[in-house]
């Protein structure tokens, strides 16, 4: 089981690291957001939102063009990037750049690996912004 517990920032804000170990992160259950996962690609550490670069997942709340399929697919998805953090050390590495809906734009590795290509390969996921959102089909 995962969670934040360090921030390195390395002089004049070039890089970011937040390395993560020791306890579970869940998913948000609650409008009081302050460690927790929103969904398959957005989270909440330590108060700050970071949305997570170069991939998407299906929508759990508004099911913008998959229906039930869609809010079903996005469920996997959150639940499966839970239990990645929760069973993996991992670092977010943010970029510095600020994306829609003022959420802060980040990349999760585990094991060097980004996390996305990972809910990718599963079919949990689509590259962003090219990829095919095969959950509205």
């Amino acid at each position: 089981m995962r969670i934040l517990t360090a921030i390195v920032a390395v002089a004049f804000g070039l890089a970011i690291a937040v390395a993560a170990s020791g306890q579970s992160i869940a998913l948000c259950d609650s409008p009081n957001r302050y460690t927790c996962i929103v969904d398959g690609d957005t989270l909440w550490l330590q108060g700050t939102k970071y949305r997570l670069e170069g991939f998407d997942t299906p929508e759990p709340y508004t099911d913008v063009c998959g229906g039930a399929a869609e809010v079903a697919l996005a469920r996997q998805a959150s639940a499966r990037l839970a239990e990645l953090l929760n069973t993996n050390d991992w670092e977010l590495v943010p970029s510095g750049a600020v994306g829609g809906r003022g959420r802060d734009l980040a990349t999760i590795y585990i094991n060097g690996r980004d996390v996305g290509d990972i809910l990718i390969e599963e079919g949990l996921a689509r590259r962003w912004p090219d990829g095919d959102e095969f959950w509205c089909h």
